[in-house]
């Protein structure tokens, strides 16, 4: 339950021929994303710089500060390390770094996913000079996942459909929803450590368990398609839209249902049969040699033919795996072919103000025969109408 060693270094390798081909002597990351995806080192970024450096030989070297120096040496990916006593010390970072790339060979103009680490939490400091970006290789690589990728996130999914049943089980009239969330993710989280725990990591910045929660999206606030948790009461005929995932060793899934307390209206139950409609267009759009536009331009064909403009906020999905959004994203200004092996959320949705909002998100693998679906939950009303009573 976790990504090989032989599969970081494939990774490694595929990336270092990439740059052989392009003419450049190797590449500095310094995304902590891009640096778990190929060595498997994850960290939390702060503003003591950390970059992995590939040479176009295989070579690997990490700059680290003197904090992850132990973390950095017990690295299969890593020959040579560079480390530094503390940010901003006597001498900056980046000036190890530039000595590092020496010896791994990289001279004149190398590649880099960024011009120099992200300046966050009051970092500051620039660059190692000419470089090309290199990013867009990275993520083409990562947008096609591995057979054990496409397992974590199978296993993310399961977790989150628990999380996502607890979820559900406990919401009522009079209830807010911290209550319901906290106890739902502890709940389902227990159960996953009970069953993979010696397995298991989460290696995620965002979340350190299964998860399953509102953020606000209750009632009138559903029509928000980005709201924030406000401890807001249940109250008899809301609206729900929530969401559920796991991280499992840095891999995240995304399961979201639209739920409704008491019977549902007419005009509940006519935004969620096109909710329902939309989804279905996305899922019989997206196969190999389709065009991620393609699957927003159909979709987006629904919401004109019923005159639906007013309820629509944002394209069909994004793909997803170390990050809970990636790219290639299921937008018409996206001309990605789709291609196996390929991981999306499948979210269009409809928001009404005063009624709310209507959206599931499924997880999808591309497979050649066909779609993959890792998250399960039911979609239909009758199953995600909760009592009032």
């Amino acid at each position: 339950m976790r990504i090989s060693d032989a599969e970081f270094a494939s990774r490694r390798e595929a990336l270092a021929a990439t740059l052989e081909d392009a003419g450049l002597p190797g590449c500095v990351l310094y995304d902590p994303h891009y640096v778990l995806y190929y060595t498997g080192f994850h960290f939390i970024a702060t503003e003591r710089p950390i970059a992995f450096v590939l040479a176009a030989d295989g070579r690997g070297g990490m700059l680290v500060p003197r904090l992850e120096l132990e973390h950095a040496q017990a690295n299969a990916a890593v020959q040579e390390i560079a480390s530094y006593d503390e940010y901003p010390g006597e001498r900056h970072p980046m000036e190890a770094l530039r000595e590092l790339c020496a010896i791994l060979g990289l001279r004149g103009r190398i590649g880099a996913d960024n011009d120099g680490y992200q300046h966050v939490f009051g970092y500051r400091g620039a660059g190692i000079g000419d470089f090309t970006f290199v990013g867009d290789l990275v993520e083409d690589q990562m947008a096609i996942k591995s057979e054990a990728e496409i397992a974590l996130l199978r296993e993310s999914s399961k977790w989150a459909n628990l999380a996502h049943t607890l979820l559900q089980r406990y919401t009522r009239v009079g209830v807010s929803e911290t209550e319901v969330s906290a106890r739902a993710s502890i709940e389902a989280t227990a159960a996953m450590h009970d069953a993979i725990g010696p397995l298991y990591r989460a290696q995620s910045p965002w979340y350190d368990s299964a998860i399953a929660g509102y953020r606000g999206q209750i009632g009138r606030n559903a029509s928000i398609p980005h709201a924030h948790a406000g401890n807001i009461v249940f109250q008899a005929g809301d609206v729900l839209v929530t969401g559920a995932t796991a991280p499992v060793w840095g891999y995240h899934s995304e399961l979201e249902r639209t739920m409704v307390i008491g019977p549902p209206g007419d005009d509940q139950r006519r935004m969620f049969e096109h909710m329902v409609a939309l989804q279905d267009i996305a899922f019989a759009t997206i196969r190999p040699g389709a065009r991620c536009a393609d699957v927003d331009v159909a979709v987006r064909a629904y919401y004109e033919k019923h005159g639906l403009w007013d309820n629509w906020r944002h394209h069909v999905g994004h793909a997803i795996g170390i990050r809970y959004h990636e790219g290639p994203f299921l937008d018409r200004g996206d001309p990605t072919e789709i291609r196996p092996g390929m991981v999306f959320t499948v979210e269009p949705g409809l928001y009404a103000a005063g009624l709310g909002g209507f959206r599931h998100s499924d997880t999808v693998a591309v497979a050649e025969s066909g779609l993959d679906f890792l998250t399960y939950y039911p979609r239909d009303l009758e199953s995600l109408t909760l009592p009032a009573g």
